[in-house]
């Protein structure tokens, strides 16, 4: 964030799936404003009761409840393997829609070149409708719906959060065998 949206000193997050909003105390101090969207209205009554700071409303899974550039950043966090396949380049353009120009589009997926993350994945039943998209895929969607300066981050090589190996995390980036990774765009 501080790398790719450093014109902007305080930028407006959307967080697309934000589920009860559980990372939102922690980015708090990065932006201006969060707003969360959920197509699970139970999740969405607790995000409120818990961070009464921001802003989140329940949505239809298809369009966005905001006006076109509304955001400097759309984030995404294991959403977009949950969402039908013949619905990835709306979802991908509706992120993209609400991002004003020079915003990031963020989203964070399992990867499935990951051993670890397909047997996690099949064993979970909360992922049982989950179809899993490597970066190339992801790489494809985000350039279709306009995104540009596309890059990948990979990352949870070790399942600890040490310095040590978090600092070793950050070296390995590049490496397509993290769990998971971030991919990131720019709105043009």
């Amino acid at each position: 964030l501080a790398l790719r949206l450093g014109d902007r000193p305080k930028p407006r997050l959307l967080d697309v799936g934000c589920g009860i909003g559980s990372l939102h105390p922690l980015l708090s101090g990065l932006f201006s404003s969060i707003h969360g969207v959920d197509v699970s209205g139970e999740s969405i009554e607790r995000a409120k009761l818990e961070n009464p700071g921001n802003h989140y409303d329940a949505y239809d899974g298809k369009r966005l409840p905001f006006a076109d550039n509304s955001f400097d950043m759309a984030l995404s966090i294991c959403v977009m393997h949950h969402v039908p396949v013949v619905q990835w380049t709306g979802f991908m353009a509706e992120l993209t829609r609400v991002v004003a120009r020079g915003g990031m589009v963020c989203l964070i997926e399992h990867n499935p070149i990951n051993p670890g993350t397909r047997i996690s994945v099949a064993r979970c039943p909360f992922d049982k409708d989950a179809v899993l998209l490597g970066t190339r895929k992801m790489r494809g969607y985000m350039r279709r719906a306009g995104l540009s300066e596309v890059a990948i981050r990979n990352f949870v090589f070790f399942p600890t959060n040490r310095p040590g190996f978090r600092t070793l995390e950050r070296w390995l980036h590049w490496l397509p065998l993290g769990a998971q990774y971030a991919a990131i765009g720019r709105v043009q």
